[in-house]
């Protein structure tokens, strides 16, 4: 009787481990189990741990919680200013609802990447090549709301989308280096303009600073001069300034002295005009012939005597100074 007892409680145990492990499940802590009883959901949803199940009456499906990273084939469209274009992308995405993901839905992931593709076509037919290139963040949004839509029905969160390449053809390549060449090279040449407006101005005003004062051209030139000479050239051209001549044209000429004569006048009139070349070197503008001015007697064809008693014009001319000498 007791060896029964025992036997039978050994089977009891055996069925009983049998069963426990047939039963027993574990969720890992990035999972949630979803428990069908006879192919019907139960309303729990199971957490991270240990769980046990009725065998051969309920199955218990692990749906991962985790962010799933997925890539999007690249995608050939043409956008909307006729430009073909391959461009490829990543989507993040997250089950929110196990029960949802596992009902709604067959395999969410390939749902959620064919949805993916199609939303990316739209999104290339929709905007224009500029808008792919420099302002991808406002495609990211537009296209993250287009899958979102429906994947909220899957109990599926789409986190972000971020486009990641846009490949373009050879010949639009080379159309946008062209581009980018022609902006650098206008960019250039209004920088170059407005240096030159720049120091223009700066010229004038030293001009201005210079007309003031003559003696700084001066200064100037024999800067330059040292400035040439430090190269150890075995020549120095050096021009003619053109202020030099004008302040020699603004120099007081000479008058004629009281009991000077004609002939002295004109000598010290002609010597006036002519400009010292001993101090620049340079080209020497030759003096216009001067003419002696005549006084209104002599204009006439008259002369005077020594006692102020007029005469012919034959008659001799007393010199200058010797007056009333015998």
């Amino acid at each position: 009787m007791l060896d029964e007892l025992l036997v039978a409680a050994a089977t009891a145990g055996s069925v009983g481990v049998v069963y426990l492990g047939a039963a027993a499940r574990v969720v890992k802590q990035y999972e949630r189990g979803v428990v069908l009883r006879l192919g019907r959901l139960r309303g729990e949803v199971r957490s991270p741990g240990f769980t046990l199940i009725v065998p051969l009456v309920d199955r218990l499906h692990k749906v991962n919680m985790q962010i799933v990273t997925m890539p999007v084939p690249a995608q050939e469209g043409i956008t909307r200013d006729n430009v073909t274009v391959r461009v490829d992308a990543v989507v993040y995405f997250k089950v929110v609802d196990p029960a949802s993901a596992l009902i709604k839905v067959e395999d969410y992931k390939f749902a959620v990447s064919q949805m993916a593709q199609t939303s990316l076509r739209s999104i290339i037919g929709k905007s224009e090549l500029d808008d792919l290139l420099s302002d991808r963040e406002k495609l990211n949004q537009g296209l993250e709301l287009m899958i979102d839509s429906p994947a909220v029905g899957w109990g599926v969160q789409v986190d972000r989308v971020e486009i990641k390449d846009v490949s373009l053809p050879e010949t639009m390549k080379r159309s946008m280096a062209r581009q980018a060449e022609a902006d650098r090279e206008r960019r250039a040449r209004v920088i170059n303009a407005d240096a030159e407006l720049q120091a223009s101005r700066k010229l004038a005003e030293a001009a201005q600073q210079m007309a003031e004062t003559p003696a700084a051209l001066q200064l100037r030139l024999l800067q330059t001069v040292v400035a040439v000479a430090a190269e150890k050239n075995s020549t120095l051209v050096l021009p003619f300034p053109v202020e030099l001549l004008r302040f020699l044209e603004r120099a007081p000429q000479l008058t004629d002295h009281p009991q000077g004569s004609v002939q002295s006048h004109g000598r010290a009139q002609g010597a006036g005009n002519v400009p010292d070349v001993s101090r620049e070197p340079g080209p020497v503008p030759a003096a216009a012939p001067q003419q002696v001015p005549q006084r209104p007697d002599e204009a006439a064809g008259l002369t005077r005597q020594a006692d102020g008693t007029p005469g012919t014009g034959q008659e001799p001319r007393p010199a200058p100074g010797l007056a009333g000498a015998p």
